[in-house]
Parts: C-alpha cells; sequence; structure tokens
C-alpha cells in the first residue's frame, strides 16, 4: 500500500508476541495489558493523535497497513485497538476545550465508543445529563474515556445524531462479553447512570462529516482532520478482514503441505480441489486489497485538499469497504470448508481465524445486505432510505 511504513516495520517486530498471545486473549476476554503496552510502546496509538499533543497524524492507507498486519496476529486486539486509535480523529473535531480536557495532560489518553443511540438524556443547563447501559464498546477496559451516541432535537423538533464525551470515572463496565468471535476485543457495556455532560463535550455527527466540527480551525495544516469522522471510524473493520484472510491464506498453505488422508495416506496438495480452492480465495484476497488500496488512497487524496466528499462518493467510500469484507469472508470459508476435523480443535489457529472473519462482516457498518441497497439506490439516482444506517 505504501512504499515505506515506519509505523509497520515497528509493528513486525512485535507481532509474534501478538500472535503468541491470541489465546490469552480468548481466555481473558478483552485484549491482554501486555498487548497495549507493546503498542502503546511503539506509539501506534498516535496514529490519529494531532501533532500539537505529540501525536503522528498518519495516513489512512499507512494506518491501515497496521491494522491489517496486526488483525492477522490477533483480530481481537486489532479490533479493540484500531477503535481506540481512530476515536482520536473524532476527538480532533471536538472544541480545545474537551482536547485538553482529553489530552492535556496524558497524550497517550484513548477512548472506546458506544454509538448506537440507545441511551437517554435530558437537556439541561450548559448540557445534557446522560443515562444508558451502552453496549458493544470494544477495548473499554483499557480506555478512559467513552463516546456515547445519542439523539438530540432542535427547536423544530428534527433529530440531530450526535455524540457525548465521558470519562471513565463516571461510568462503569459490565462484564458481559461472551461471544464465539473476536472474543478476545472485551466488548463489553457501559453503564452511565445520571452523568452530566457539559456542552463543549457535545458534537453533532452530521457536523463532522461535512466540516462543520468545531475543531476545525484549530489544526489548518493537517492531511487527515479536513475530512468526514466516518470513514476514519470504519476503516479498520476492512483492513481486519483483510489480514485474517491474508493470514488464513498462510495457514491454509502449510497446513496444507504435508496433509496426508487419514485413511487412504494420499496426499492433499497433489489432488485438484485444493489447489482450486487456494487459487480462487487467494485471487479473491488480492482483489480485496486493490480494492481496499485505492478507496483507503481516495480517503487520503480528499483529506490533502480539504475536500469534502459528496454523496455518491461517501456511498461510495462505504459500500467498498463491505464488499471487500464480503469477498474476504467468502475466501476464508472456501478454505475452511475443506481444512478437516482436526482444525476445529480449539487450540488451533484455523478456527479462530473462521470465527474472526466471519464476525468482520456482522457489524452494522458491514452489512453488505445494507450496503448493497446503498449504492444501488445512489447508481439509480434514488434518494437515500433513511431506514438504512
Amino acid at each position: 500500500m505504501t512504499t515505506h511504513n515506519p509505523m509497520l516495520e515497528k509493528l513486525n517486530e512485535i507481532l509474534p508476541a501478538i500472535r503468541a498471545n491470541a489465546s490469552k486473549a480468548e481466555e481473558l476476554r478483552q485484549v491482554p495489558q501486555e498487548n497495549i503496552d507493546m503498542l502503546h510502546g511503539i506509539g501506534l496509538n498516535r496514529a490519529f493523535l494531532p501533532k500539537a499533543y505529540g501525536g503522528l497524524e498518519m495516513s489512512l492507507p499507512e494506518f491501515t497497513d497496521c491494522i491489517a498486519a496486526l488483525a492477522g496476529a490477533c483480530c481481537s486486539t486489532a479490533w479493540a485497538y484500531s477503535l481506540l486509535c481512530t476515536h482520536n480523529h473524532q476527538m480532533a473535531m471536538f472544541s480545545k476545550e474537551a482536547q485538553e480536557e482529553f489530552w492535556g495532560e496524558n497524550p497517550d489518553t484513548v477512548a472506546s465508543s458506544s454509538i448506537a443511540p440507545f441511551g437517554k438524556h435530558e437537556e439541561t443547563e450548559g448540557g445534557i445529563i446522560f443515562t444508558g447501559d451502552m453496549k458493544w464498546s470494544s477495548g473499554v477496559d483499557h480506555a478512559q474515556w467513552i463516546i456515547v451516541g445519542f439523539n438530540r432535537f432542535n427547536d423544530a423538533g428534527e433529530k440531530i445524531y450526535s455524540f457525548a464525551v465521558i470519562p471513565k470515572k463516571e461510568f462503569t463496565i459490565i462484564d458481559d462479553w461472551y461471544s464465539a468471535g473476536m472474543e478476545g476485543s472485551g466488548t463489553k457495556t457501559a453503564r452511565i447512570e445520571g452523568v452530566f455532560v457539559p456542552e463543549h463535550r457535545i458534537q453533532a455527527a452530521g457536523d463532522m462529516m461535512e466540516g462543520r466540527h468545531v475543531g476545525r480551525s484549530l489544526y489548518p495544516d493537517s492531511k487527515i482532520y479536513h475530512t468526514p469522522y466516518r470513514p476514519y471510524f470504519a476503516c479498520g473493520f476492512a483492513a481486519m478482514s483483510l489480514g485474517v484472510a491474508e493470514r488464513m491464506i498462510d495457514v491454509y498453505k502449510e497446513m496444507t503441505k504435508n496433509r496426508v488422508r487419514a485413511y487412504t495416506g494420499a496426499q492433499v496438495k497433489a489432488s485438484i480441489p485444493p489447489i482450486l480452492r487456494v487459487a480462487e480465495s487467494y485471487q479473491q484476497v488480492c482483489a480485496a486489497r486493490a480494492y481496499l488500496e485505492k478507496t483507503w488512497n481516495e480517503h487520503k487524496e480528499y483529506g490533502e485538499r480539504h475536500e469534502y466528499p459528496d454523496r455518491y462518493t461517501l456511498a461510495h467510500w462505504r459500500t467498498n469497504q463491505a464488499y471487500a469484507i464480503k469477498m474476504c469472508v467468502e475466501a476464508v470459508n472456501r478454505l475452511w470448508a475443506v481444512m478437516g476435523a482436526s482444525n476445529w480443535l480449539a487450540d488451533r489457529e484455523g478456527q479462530r481465524l473462521w470465527r474472526e472473519s466471519n464476525m468482520t462482516a456482522a457489524h452494522a457498518y458491514t452489512d453488505y445486505d445494507v450496503c448493497a441497497q446503498i449504492i444501488g439506490r445512489e447508481i439509480l439516482g434514488l434518494e437515500p432510505d433513511p431506514a438504512l444506517l
């Protein structure tokens, strides 16, 4: 994707240790602290941190290359850590006062999130009172803040999807993450009860998509903050699916190299079906990478120009990633179907990769049935369906 990526070089040095911790992550049902420390140690958490706070303001293609590689070692770690990183991009769009509260004392501060608007709030002087059990907050154990989604209403009664930022001291983590896939991501529930959120820690999602966010003037020379927040927030999903699929091909190759049929002793690699399966999966994953690289480079180019995409381009970017995930999952499932009973054992990497791969397609943002309708309507010149996310 990029000719030189110093962060990827640093990451490659610690990937063997992170891969060795993959089973531990599932046992703990959260990312091991050791993994967090290693990733913080190379500075990956500062990828989207403003340079004003010691950050890197890394390009999206450089970051997604790192996340794909990380997912090949432990997708649970990649899932949680990618989100912890991308929330910094979101926080850079908030007010200076909010950013000072967030990073002022510790630039390594990160936030988890729970952005489906399931919480309740009351408008009050200077802000809101927020309450809710906010589910699906990946990496929340390692975050110092949480970003939550909710719906406000303007004077005309129109719904305004918004975000509020709340410190860890004001919520409780509910240990309820028991999952067949991505078990080590620690995607738990944050219980928030009657917490006051001041106005400077609230931002409308639409403003963050269209360049009206209050933080826009803070970083006039930045190449990554004059962009819609959502593509950065969601970029890791497809990168992780790609990384898992690329790793699955390697695992399948190694497994098939010396595999023999239990009852006949025949070499599996010499038979036609495995050759055809690995060929198609390999080419499908290569196509997914090329498609994603093109999309991520378009994100980068728009940011460098401080140009906000039109509705069609946004739909194109969003649905490209979902389609690439669809291809990656198909590639993984094609290989998994013939990997044999021994790979169902709990300590085998193949079954973990299969579970993780299918989990990458389960997020609301990556649901291709939804995405196909979104881009199909755009192609045919129809108005967006508000029922589609």
